[in-house]
């Protein structure tokens, strides 16, 4: 099965977050049942997606598929909680997306800071008072549950009982981590675009843009990737060529404090604090390094302790991408803990199957059936923070 994934990825098909038994899950076109066949592999049709509409959108537009907020609703949501909450809420813009910084479009790159402000807080420097918890969501821009929990958890810090923790972390939210490739998704209106990547560079048979899930500069171009720039999985001309990678990695720098000496097998200093999630769909898993290997951290057992007191409390299982799917290299997790060592984790959300399932489940199912368990798993997040290993 590890075998069979790997060699999927080697050829660059979008492999899911999905496992039936034997079976995996591609995603793909109308061609790609036939390549998967000339390429060695037995293939049927599981689902198939109705065609996106792609259809002009108009920056007055707030909502699509239902209720999903547009890029630019996250964006004013960000400004108005700051204006409604100014003791607790800062946001800080942090960089360009790539039409940005092409002059083509495009948005800023903003995160929203919370806590209950005090000297030194939400400030760019690793020596803040307080421990971080950041969070973000739809670096993969497809997975439009997990801009909605980081709606959610925006909402929820300045308006329910998560206030009265505020006094001893500080929180960070990236709602919507690519953008562009989040304008890409959202112009499908009512059938979004399953785009995955930002929008950097053009391919003539598949969708353009990077892999910012395979583009950080941890083991970059190893195991999981492709140079096929059509594929899903494309890593990118070399590590951290994307402005939003690079935007991302140096916030983090400005973020925590380096704690972890270089190498594989080494661990980071019991003094660590914080903690980074990253918010994927689906499949009901959290995960943590190493990605792009089953080889163990030097700070595994925490780790491991942290990933599954999260997975309790969601019904989610818990393990390194290998052990529960496959390998890949140039994660941002594996970077943020092999570079600053700081516990990072992917949340795989959603089911492989079922109404609320998938890339793009009803906007019905974020309310009662993601956000409890999320929320739960966030919550044990910020209590770990101050002293994770």
């Amino acid at each position: 099965m590890g075998d069979s994934a790997q060699r999927l990825l080697g050829l660059g098909y979008d492999v899911l977050e999905q496992r039936d038994r034997d079976d995996l899950f591609v995603m793909g076109d109308a061609h790609t049942a036939d390549k998967l066949r000339s390429d060695g592999f037995g293939s049927s049709v599981e689902t198939a997606m109705p065609p996106s509409q792609r259809e002009p959108r108009s920056l007055a537009d707030t909502i699509y598929y239902g209720g999903y907020r547009t890029i630019t609703a996250h964006l004013a949501h960000l400004d108005e909680v700051a204006q409604a909450h100014p003791e607790l809420a800062t946001v800080v813009d942090y960089g360009d997306s790539w039409r940005k910084a092409q002059g083509g479009g495009g948005y800023d790159l903003k995160a929203i800071c919370i806590t209950q402000k005090g000297p030194g807080d939400c400030a760019l420097t690793p020596t803040a008072p307080k421990p971080r918890l950041f969070v973000m969501g739809q670096l993969h821009a497809r997975e439009i549950t997990t801009g909605d929990m980081a709606w959610r958890f925006i909402d929820d810090l300045v308006g329910s009982d998560l206030k009265a923790m505020l006094g001893s972390v500080e929180v960070w939210v990236v709602p919507i981590a690519n953008p562009d490739g989040v304008e890409i998704v959202e112009s499908g209106g009512d059938s979004p675009v399953l785009h995955r990547k930002n929008a950097n560079g053009t391919c003539s048979s598949g969708p353009r843009g990077v892999d910012l899930n395979r583009n950080a500069g941890s083991h970059w171009g190893e195991v999981g990737t492709s140079t096929n720039k059509c594929s899903d999985i494309y890593r990118g001309p070399r590590a951290d060529s994307e402005v939003e990678t690079q935007a991302l990695e140096s916030l983090w720098r400005k973020l925590y404090r380096d704690t972890r000496a270089p190498g594989d097998t080494a661990a980071a200093t019991t003094d660590t604090t914080g903690a980074v999630i990253s918010m994927h769909s689906y499949g009901n898993y959290v995960l943590f390094p190493w990605g792009w290997s089953t080889q163990k951290t030097g700070n595994d057992a925490a780790l491991r302790k942290m990933a599954n007191d999260m997975a309790a409390l969601s019904g989610f299982r818990a393990g390194q991408p290998g052990e529960l799917l496959y390998n890949a290299s140039g994660a941002t997790d594996d970077w943020v803990y092999d570079d600053l060592g700081v516990p990072s984790f992917v949340w795989e959300i959603g089911a492989s199957s079922g109404t609320c399932g998938g890339f793009v489940p009803p906007y019905s199912c974020q309310q009662d059936v993601h956000w409890p368990k999320v929320r739960s798993m966030l919550v044990s997040a910020m209590k770990a923070a101050s002293k994770p290993y």
